[in-house]
């Protein structure tokens, strides 16, 4: 039963922070540092170890991920205000002619949603679908559907962004190893939740297709003509930038490791403008020239842009930050050494353990990267001896944190709201397609498990 103490505190902490942000209507970041408090002492953590291991949970998490999440926002801005991703989706659209128009879209949505956050891809890529549904006269959600799941999905799944980076740090994972697994699991995971389970929806609650939507709910939206836009092949080259280069450098090192060549200069060079902050760096140099400089857009506007960008994900870094506190607070209290006491001798897979976890906490908080980050304190002793490829872990865990968004996911209303659907419509759309995409994920992790 003393195994289990440290669990129910545990449960008990979620159910107070569940109540702190929906009933109360506390700021979640706010909820996050008084959980974690009350966490902390129902742990029976010592009083003066307490204030240590927050700031401790804090600086851990945002001293990897600050700079690299800053520097995604701005980037992703810079292609979104010069009009890079517009030009991105409408050319992929014209190429492909509307009988595969779901796979233009799917793509589009796939290469902008490697660069951008999920709610910016949202929102840049909602006035564009609207637009091509009206002009080829078809459903908006016909086309929302696969444009949600390929953001998802590279949201879960792929660093830059927040939950994938964030755990892969604290995994102690091969970032690069986390996005060439990532890219290998996330297709699979979109066909099947994108197109093919829009034609399966479709048959089943065919009044939802008919909706037009609710273009409204954006306020103001920048739309461009196409000749003031950015050239194709200069918008994918500047939002890729940053994969490129952290692929490059994972093939290098693999190169090096498979050949057993020693460390030169050369390799530390690229091993160096590999690491994500690097990357990101030179990508958003990369974009302030491509994305400003060559187009005579002056320097102060291109830099109103980048300040922007930072101002919108301000209170985002402190959630993802208070994630990092609870996690903290819930080993250095112990529950992940009761955790694997529990599961001591147990025969079941950490990569299994780390999605159940995940999955569990996804739908008592919401938040798919405040689940994948309290998943990683609760796991990191399982790991241990068991030679499970610590960049496997993390999209497992990545996977179960996008299950069943519901209620209490921010993600939820915005597709409700944009696609005007009512809650048990939402539910059948955007709660299952969050689920097909999580249990796929896992499906690929334990798939590639067998061969790595």
């Amino acid at each position: 039963m003393e195994h289990y103490l440290p669990l129910i505190i545990v449960a008990l902490g979620v159910i107070v922070l569940l109540l702190l942000i929906t009933k109360l209507e506390l700021d979640t970041f706010i909820s996050l540092i008084i959980t974690a408090f009350l966490v902390a002492l129902a742990l029976g953590m010592p009083l003066d170890k307490i204030v240590e291991s927050i700031e401790g949970g804090m600086g851990g998490t945002l001293g990897s991920i600050a700079l690299i999440f800053g520097f995604g926002a701005i980037l992703g801005r810079l292609v979104a205000d010069a009009g890079g991703a517009q030009r991105i989706a409408t050319t992929l659209i014209d190429k492909f002619g509307e009988k595969n128009i779901q796979w233009a879209v799917v793509i589009a949505s796939f290469i902008i949603g490697i660069a951008l956050f999920f709610e910016v891809g949202l929102v840049l890529l909602i006035p564009i679908i609207f637009q091509i549904a009206k002009e080829l006269k078809m459903s908006p959600l016909y086309l929302g559907i696969p444009m949600a799941t390929a953001l998802s999905a590279t949201h879960g799944f792929l660093p830059p962004h927040p939950g994938p980076t964030v755990i892969a740090q604290q995994y102690d994972a091969n970032i690069g190893m986390v996005l060439i697994y990532g890219i290998i699991i996330a297709i699979p995971a979109v066909i099947i939740a994108g197109p093919l389970f829009t034609k399966v929806i479709r048959k089943i609650i065919p009044a939802s297709f008919e909706k037009q939507g609710n273009l409204d709910s954006l306020g103001e939206i920048k739309t461009f003509d196409l000749k003031d836009t950015p050239g194709f092949g200069i918008s994918v080259l500047t939002s890729l930038f940053p994969v490129l280069l952290m692929a490059i450098s994972t093939i290098v090192d693999l190169i090096q490791d498979l050949g057993n060549v020693s460390d030169n200069m050369l390799f530390k060079i690229i091993h160096l403008i590999g690491q994500p902050t690097t990357a990101l760096l030179i990508s958003v140099l990369l974009a302030i020239y491509t994305m400003g400089i060559k187009r005579n857009i002056p320097m102060k506007k291109v830099m109103q842009s980048a300040e922007e960008s930072i101002r919108a994900i301000g209170m985002m870094l402190l959630i993802i930050g208070g994630g990092g506190v609870l996690k903290q607070v819930l080993i250095d209290g112990g529950v992940g050494d009761a955790v694997a006491a529990i599961f001591e001798g147990s025969s079941m897979s950490p990569l299994l353990l780390a999605w159940i976890i995940a999955a569990i906490l996804r739908i008592a908080l919401g938040s798919a990267t405040v689940s994948a980050l309290t998943t990683a304190g609760l796991v990191i002793p399982l790991m241990q001896g068991t030679g499970v490829d610590p960049a496997l872990m993390v999209l497992a865990t990545g996977a179960g944190s996008l299950i069943a968004s519901h209620v209490n996911d921010a993600g939820f209303w915005m597709f409700k709201e944009f696609f005007g659907l009512n809650l048990k419509e939402t539910f059948a759309t955007w709660t299952l397609l969050e689920s097909i995409i999580s249990v796929v994920g896992l499906a690929g992790v334990l798939v590639i498990n067998l061969f790595v």
